[in-house]
């Protein structure tokens, strides 16, 4: 009981606040809570690039089991299309977090350089697949509508194996950019199929990861605690209002959003 009411007492209200703002706006628009959850944390509380990385991949895994849970119990996962992710996705994070732990070994200023580089980078491809997903989706489909399922099964590896990477450097991508890509490789598949296929593939992808930065040191157990007091209550209230937010407003302002702290951390 002591152990409880010490850790409730060194949650941050600020985190949870940020935790609430976060999960309200992912719950209005559906985009990924890396995208602005990890700038938040880095440019607004001044946490280490590795910790805010590591924090927000556990903070998605056990958020997006839920969601997974509740995507299968309503039978809207298309489990060929989320082990064909993870195929590519699970050997490209483990090499990427072999890499980043021999680079924070060699040199934690390189480590650090190469997730705020990443992270810059991942936010400009994000904000670019919300402002011009209906152009890059008739780009796509024109080239793999006549595709046979054996290439488009590869194509979709490849497309895990890049999130991977882009994941576990930056915990940005497995969700703007990976539904786009998917919606354009299997345009005949309901949008609420993939968006299940692409959550349920989220899961082990972010576990993975998290785990890898937890064990370079790189996860801070009372932030995590602390997004999650704000964001769960938030997300189920912007899911709930959702249908009262003029999408067509705030996304464009999201991505604008991401595209200029995007700027930023790259240069």
């Amino acid at each position: 009981m002591a152990t409880i009411l010490a850790v409730a007492q060194a949650i941050n209200p600020l985190y949870a606040a940020s935790g609430f703002f976060v999960g309200g706006l992912v719950g209005f628009t559906g985009v990924g809570g890396g995208s602005l959850m990890t700038p938040i944390l880095m440019l607004v509380f001044g946490v280490a690039p590795a910790t805010a990385v590591g924090t927000d991949l556990l903070y998605a895994a056990i958020t997006k089991t839920n969601g997974t849970l509740v995507h299968a119990l309503n039978g809207t996962i298309d489990w060929k299309i989320t082990r064909r992710l993870a195929c590519g996705s699970v050997p490209a994070t483990l090499a990427t977090l072999v890499t980043l732990s021999w680079l924070g070994k060699t040199s934690n200023h390189a480590a650090s350089g190469l997730i705020t580089t990443t992270l810059g980078f991942a936010l400009l491809l994000t904000a670019a697949a919300i402002l011009f997903r209906r152009w890059l989706l008739d780009h796509i489909a024109r080239h793999t509508e006549r595709m046979s399922d054996r290439r488009i099964g590869a194509l979709t590896i490849v497309l895990g194996a890049f999130i991977g990477v882009l994941v576990s450097i930056s915990s940005v991508g497995a969700g703007a950019i990976g539904m786009t890509v998917l919606m354009a490789l299997y345009s005949h598949t309901r949008t609420v199929r993939l968006v299940g296929s692409d959550i349920a593939h989220a899961v082990p992808l972010t576990f993975v990861a998290g785990i890898g930065h937890w064990m370079m040191g790189g996860v801070d157990w009372l932030l995590l605690a602390s997004l999650l007091i704000g964001s769960i209550p938030g997300i189920a209230i912007g899911s709930h209002l959702a249908a009262r937010v003029p999408d067509r407003y705030l996304r464009p302002a999201l991505a604008t959003m991401m595209a200029v702290v995007g700027a930023k951390l790259s240069l």
